[in-house]
């Protein structure tokens, strides 16, 4: 198995673990509008790290700013120390990135197993990719199924599966996931988010989830950021986070009772 795939010891306090992802006053737009402003947030090494918002906060423009598709107009990314900030994506790819996108965007007319293959053009080492080809197999049982079949012709649920996979395959030192629970049933995303946070644990695969399904992401997730506006409001551990009045109310539905007769629209979040 490839030595990026190798898993790490478990525990230990955050602030102790290698920095694998930096974003410093991060600003990003689409023309005029600006999408984010001032992000600053941490990956550290094995962690499984989620940014929580509602549609159209910036999540996933924080997620194409890392990987070199939107070039940032203020701030800083650096991976792995190294500053990658508007680094052509190719070049941030082979550094150790990779990014599952919203909606999945496997190759419709190749295979499974070319897909596959495509996940891991940067690689040189043979037996490990026909490894690592077997460890994903093992992770999702229907790709082996289905590895002749043209992935254009997969289910929603099979196409974001082969999605992480080929992320896999690069063997990556950071996986950015954009939404990976979006069109699907809630029971495959309780089921993808489980076999997520098993090659997080089992491989040491550091990764970063942009997510709309709050109580998925937190319990998946080790530490949490919530993006409103295209800002950073608050940050904790997911363990705290869920138990956030305003996460608790905005995010996972549960209101305080003496808030019962309150109309939703009219109360400000505080984020206490």
């Amino acid at each position: 198995m490839s030595a990026a795939l190798q898993p790490v010891a478990a525990g230990g306090e955050r602030a102790e673990a290698e920095v694998i992802l930096e974003l410093a006053n991060v600003e990003s737009a689409y023309g005029p509008i600006k999408a984010i402003r001032g992000v600053s947030l941490v990956v550290r090494r094995g962690e499984i790290v989620t940014v929580l918002g509602s549609n159209g906060a910036g999540k996933t423009t924080i997620l194409k700013t890392i990987s070199g598709i939107i070039d940032p107009r203020k701030g800083t990314v650096k991976l792995r120390g190294e500053n990658i900030t508007a680094m052509d994506p190719s070049l941030i790819v082979r550094r150790g990135l990779s990014h599952v996108p919203e909606g999945r965007e496997v190759f419709p007319l190749l295979s499974v197993h070319d897909n596959l293959l495509m996940g891991a053009y940067t690689r040189r080492d043979r037996d490990g990719v026909a490894r690592d080809i077997e460890m994903v197999y093992d992770y999702f049982p229907i790709l082996r199924e289905r590895a002749r079949q043209d992935a254009g012709l997969l289910s929603g649920g099979q196409q974001q599966m082969l999605a992480i996979s080929r992320a896999l395959m690069a063997a990556p030192a950071l996986m950015l996931l954009d939404e990976p629970s979006l069109g699907l049933s809630p029971k495959l995303t309780k089921e993808i988010f489980e076999i997520v946070v098993r090659i997080n644990r089992e491989r040491g695969t550091t990764m970063l989830l942009v997510e709309q399904n709050a109580n998925m992401a937190l319990n998946a997730a080790d530490h949490g950021y919530v993006l409103e506006n295209g800002r950073i409001v608050m940050e904790d551990s997911c363990e705290r986070l869920r138990e956030k009045e305003d996460i608790k109310e905005f995010y996972l539905g549960m209101k305080d009772a003496g808030a019962r007769g309150e109309r939703r629209w009219k109360k400000k979040k505080t984020w206490r």
